[in-house]
This record gives C-alpha cells, structure tokens and sequence, in this order.
C-alpha cells in the first residue's frame, strides 16, 4: 500500500511538470523568455521582433500563460507580459520555471534581435520626450494631477538627510530633474551634481531653478544614461523622483544606476505603486501605470543592488507612491 502510495505521488508530481516542458519545448517560446528578462513587453511589440502575426503570438502567450511561464500586466487598453514575479523555490513547478529561465539567460540575444528591442525602445522613448516637449509649460500641473510634488520630494529629501548624518554624499546624480525642484535638497546636501535628461525643454527649466536658487553645484546635462556610462563617471547617490513610469525600460535604470553607483552608495527612488486609472497615460505621458513593489526589488536585485528602507504613502485620489532605497554592495548602518 505504501509503494502505491509513493508512485502516485511521484506520478502526480511529474504530471504538473509536464506541462512546464511542454510549453517551453519550442524555440521561439524560448526566445520570448529570453527578451522578457528584464523587460515588459506588449503581445504587437512582441510580434514586431518576431516578424509574426499578433494571432500567432496571442496563442503562444496563452500558452505560456497557463503553464507559468509568463503573466500578463494591463498597461491601459493593451496587454503586455512578463516574467512571473514570484517564484517559490519550495514549489516543484516554481523552481523547474526558474531553471529554466536561468538556462536560456545563459546565452546572449541575437544581435539582430536586440536591434528590434532597441528600436521598441527608442519608439516608446520617442512616445514620451514628445509629450514632454508638447506639455512642458504645463510640466507641474501635469504631475500634480497624480501627486504633488512635496508629497514625495519631502520623503525622498528626510531619507537622504537621516543618511547625511552617517555618511557624506561628494558627488549626486538626479535622473529626469523635470523643472530641478529637488535640485535645492541635493545641491544643499551634496558637493557636487548632476542633472540629466533627454528633454531640451524640461533642461530649460531645471537650468531657470538653478539660476533663481543661485544652485552654483551642479551641471545640467541633455542625453541618458549611456552619456554619463561613456564618460565614466561615477556617483554616491543617484535619485529618480517620479521617473521609472516614463523610461522606455525601468530595470535598465537599476542597471545602469548601479554601473554608476561608488561601492557604498544609495539610489532613491520615487514612484507609482501598480494602478488601473488609465488616465494618467494620456494626461500625464506614462508609459506604464506603475510599479509592484516587487518588480523594483526584483529590478535592483538583478543588478547587485539591496533593498534598504521603504515608505509608503497612500493618497487621496486612489494613486500610492513608494519611496524606496537600494545599496550597493553594503547596507548603510541604522
């Protein structure tokens, strides 16, 4: 009786597994789990860089889906798909997917297919420098209609000050300053910054600030990440105020962040939690409506960074923002 009892269980435990291999048993399948690593992608995005019919695509995702493989985000009226955000290593099937996804991480994208994610992200780039460009006279109304600035600018600015007291920021880095009213905080607190940002309109305005507040530290500069990656310079804090839900892709920010980052040093982040008011894409230029906690941490631990400490702030309106921290290498003391 024993015996019977094992091998059913044994058979039972490989029959949930099966349809793991099944779905994953195709090339192409295979290749849509590569470029999910870190990015989310919708089902006409993901047949663009596969050259194939979106009722093609819809059928492998669906697929994918039922299987574990991938999970589906609403960002407004699409569908786009991820990697699962929550593994439990303790779970059969849960720890067979993350093989999985570790084996075909293992290779490099095809050159020609990180071509096509290059160009998805230029395009979703493009999406958001244009609102930016068409609405920078209305840059703080825009915003305020998710959030107020101080509701978040006065967290983020207590956090780095509790830091200030053990630790001495020399050099700071604010990604996507929009019109520089952090840059008072971090010019106050910092020795030396820097202030980067695709928008040639928003740089503007963040260079008026500087010239009001009489801010003598910092340097404005037009370009992204990658500029600042090429010249090879390096930072003890990097802030991102209400950003992440405008990049083309949020976990190249963590990465890049941390190429930036001294060993030691902090990166603040503010934004959106996960939200369904559809709104704020077209009223606001959002790319994405938010984030789930997880997806940052998942986001920073992928690039070496750890989680500090975090705030939550629920507002009125429906929408809650999370300020959180993460550390290269080290914890700072508490």
């Amino acid at each position: 009786m024993t015996t019977l009892s094992t091998h059913s269980h044994q058979i039972s435990s490989v029959d949930v597994l099966a349809p793991i291999f099944k779905a994953s048993g195709d090339p192409l399948r295979l290749e849509i789990l590569r470029v999910l690593r870190r990015d989310t992608f919708g089902v006409l995005e993901l047949s663009q860089l596969f050259d194939m019919r979106q009722s093609g695509m819809s059928h492998h995702l669906k697929v994918m889906h039922k299987a574990g493989l991938v999970e589906p985000q609403r960002e407004g009226n699409a569908i786009f798909y991820r990697r699962p955000l929550h593994l439990d290593n303790d779970k059969p099937t849960d720890l067979t997917i993350r093989q999985i996804f570790e084996a075909v991480d293992r290779a490099p994208l095809p050159a020609q297919l990180q071509e096509k994610i290059e160009s998805i992200r230029d395009q979703r780039a493009d999406q958001s420098q244009a609102f930016f460009s068409r609405h920078s006279e209305q840059f703080r109304e825009q915003q305020e209609l998710i959030a107020a600035f101080d509701l978040y600018a006065v967290p983020v600015a207590d956090m780095i000050r509790k830091r200030t007291k053990k630790k001495h920021w020399q050099t700071a880095l604010e990604i996507g300053p929009g019109e520089g009213g952090f840059l008072p905080v971090l010019s106050e607190l910092c020795d030396h910054v820097v202030a980067l940002d695709n928008s040639r309109d928003m740089l503007a305005k963040a260079t008026r600030t500087c010239i009001d507040e009489h801010l003598n530290n910092i340097d404005l500069i037009e370009g992204v990440t990658d500029t600042l990656l090429a010249r090879g310079d390096a930072f003890d804090l990097v802030v991102a105020n209400m950003v992440l839900h405008h990049v083309p892709s949020p976990a190249d920010i963590f990465l890049d962040a941390a190429a930036l980052m001294n060993n030691g040093g902090c990166l603040m982040i503010s934004d959106l939690c996960r939200h369904d008011q559809i709104w704020a894409k077209e009223n606001c230029g959002d790319l994405w409506l938010g984030f789930e906690p997880e997806e940052l941490t998942a986001w920073a631990t992928a690039a070496g960074l750890k989680a500090g400490e975090q705030l939550f702030i629920g507002l009125r309106n429906g929408f809650q923002i999370q300020v959180r921290e993460f550390w290269k290498t080290q914890l700072p003391l508490r």
